[in-house]
């Protein structure tokens, strides 16, 4: 009698929730903890997938922008820690460009800088860096071109954030893309001279009790960096992240540069600086140079 051997059929691939965007990889989304073994999403990864996107969805139309441009893209994400943001916009969208576009990840955590590589390596996306740096470090290191097209600092504490922003003036980034978190030394400022300033105008009351040191200095930062990239010629538009709900921290700032008048905005930052005697955040919050305000209409 003759015997019939039964193939067995391979095993069908998991059926992926809606959420996740056709062509990302599985594989990827597991490693960072969204997708669950079985491919599946909780209440959790649910929520930190809807960030990771509505975040892509402001990204995809700058990278579009350099690429129509140049066709490379260059980008560095200060910050990164466990870098979600870097890998989902890698495989959505730096796999497909040519081959001198790059993805750079900042972080000062050996242990995060040492699991990005390894995981970068083995999902095959040889474009990805990660330096174990601090954000003003990697301005003056010399593993990191000279010029950027991109820079992203997404919840880069306190200071952080304006050394982002310093570094992308340096490497004359054409988009940055910002989530501020902790501003805390502007309040400290305004909070040492309270004493000195609480007689000269009305306007002091705004910071005379601590908690409103705290709250009026965190808006006062951003301000203060939307006026100093303005000075710099870059459009700015500031929004609320969406998706972000469990967080207090989700302003975010995209500016994009435009080569725009800088004369207005130069000389409104230092009215600021002056209004609120926070003339010694000069170095920290800086105009263009003198001669390129001054060419401005």
């Amino acid at each position: 009698m003759k015997r019939v051997e039964h193939t067995r059929k391979p095993a069908a691939a998991p059926e992926l929730p809606p959420e996740v965007r056709p062509g990302q990889s599985i594989e990827l989304l597991k490693e960072l903890h969204i997708l669950t073994r079985d491919a599946k999403l909780n209440q959790d990864s649910r929520r930190k997938l809807k960030q990771v996107y509505h975040l892509v969805n402001f990204i995809e139309p700058l990278l579009n922008d350099v690429r129509g441009d140049k066709g490379a893209v260059s980008l560095v994400d200060h910050g990164a820690g466990k870098s979600y943001l870097g890998f989902i916009l890698y495989d959505l969208f730096f796999k497909g460009l040519e081959e001198a576009s790059h993805i750079y990840g900042i972080e000062t955590r050996d242990e995060l800088v040492a699991k990005s590589t390894e995981l970068a390596s083995r999902l095959g996306f040889p474009n990805m860096s990660f330096l174990p740096l601090s954000v003003a470090e990697s301005t003056s290191s010399s593993l990191l071109p000279e010029r950027i097209d991109i820079v992203t600092a997404l919840h880069a504490c306190n200071t952080a954030t304006d050394d982002a922003i310093d570094f992308a003036l340096k490497k004359k980034a054409r988009h940055m893309v910002l989530v501020p978190c902790c501003q805390a030394e502007v309040a400290s400022v305004l909070r040492k001279n309270k004493g000195k300033d609480l007689g000269k105008s009305a306007l002091t009351e705004i910071w005379r009790h601590p908690i409103h040191t705290r709250e009026f200095g965190s808006q006062v930062t951003n301000v203060l960096r939307c006026l100093q990239l303005e000075a710099h010629g870059y459009q700015v538009t500031v929004t609320e992240l969406v998706g972000w709900e469990h967080s207090m921290k989700n302003e975010l700032i995209v500016a994009t540069y435009k080569d725009l008048p800088r004369r207005r905005p130069s000389e409104r930052l230092q009215e600021v600086l002056a209004t609120l005697g926070l003339e010694e955040m000069g170095g920290r919050f800086y105009a263009a140079q003198a001669e390129a305000v001054t060419n401005d209409d």
